[in-house]
């Protein structure tokens, strides 16, 4: 069998967001516009599958204007452990530097990962059955997507804030533009590599909107900075 990957685009909006820049080690900054992380994030809250799939942002469309907010917020500065955390002894409040009424369609690929080329963790539980095959994960993410299902809440950056999201079917539907705007991002996260899990490490690139439209490389391109 052939196998191949489907790509699929989303419309997701939300009141406020937060893509924290990690350079920032106090206060919360957010990047212009949406990492590629966060966007994957999106998708697999609707469909994800470990071993079977994954998901592969392609490209990201800003239809509302960048806008800013500022907020403070009340934080928990200590980590979960053994011991009880008296949240009254160790509450922070902070800044953050928040986008606020944002929009984004964002297409990504579903690659569907062949039975010989998982790992062999992967049948430590689950043995994949006789319809293992691209279609099946096609059709699971468009059901569950044209009925609004997700297994948890997507969210833009940060938990407290929520995403509303739709499907979106390109040929059947007139596509808004994006916003009028051509701008160098910077170095922005692209994702966490997770390969070793033992030594995990962050992916940078640099994202270039032309016209509203970021056009995200691979994971195994050249752009992609470790």
């Amino acid at each position: 069998m052939e196998f191949t990957d489907r790509e699929y685009c989303l419309e997701v909006w939300g009141d406020m967001a937060c893509f924290t820049r990690p350079e920032f080690k106090v206060e919360r900054v957010s990047y212009d516009v949406i990492t590629p992380s966060a966007a994957r994030a999106i998708f697999e809250a609707i469909l994800f599958k470990r071993y079977a799939m994954r998901w592969q942002i392609t490209k990201i469309e800003v239809l509302n204007p960048i806008k800013w907010t500022s907020v403070r917020r009340n934080e928990v500065g200590a980590t979960a452990n053994k011991n009880p955390i008296f949240i009254e002894e160790k509450r922070q409040q902070k800044n953050t530097l928040a986008l606020r009424d944002v929009r984004y369609r964002i297409w990504a690929k579903l690659i569907f990962i062949p039975v010989n080329e998982r790992p062999k963790e992967a049948f430590a539980k689950h043995q994949p059955g006789d319809d293992e095959n691209p279609m099946k994960y096609y059709q699971m993410f468009e059901r569950r997507a044209s009925q609004g299902q997700c297994f948890t809440q997507p969210y833009l950056g940060t938990r407290e804030f929520s995403a509303s999201w739709r499907l979106v079917d390109p040929s059947t539907e007139a596509l808004e533009a994006a916003i009028p705007e051509t701008k160098d991002l910077g170095i922005m996260l692209y994702d966490m590599d997770f390969s070793n899990p033992k030594d995990i490490q962050a992916m940078f690139y640099r994202p270039q909107m032309s016209e509203g439209v970021i056009i995200v490389p691979p994971i195994g391109s050249k752009e992609i900075l470790r």
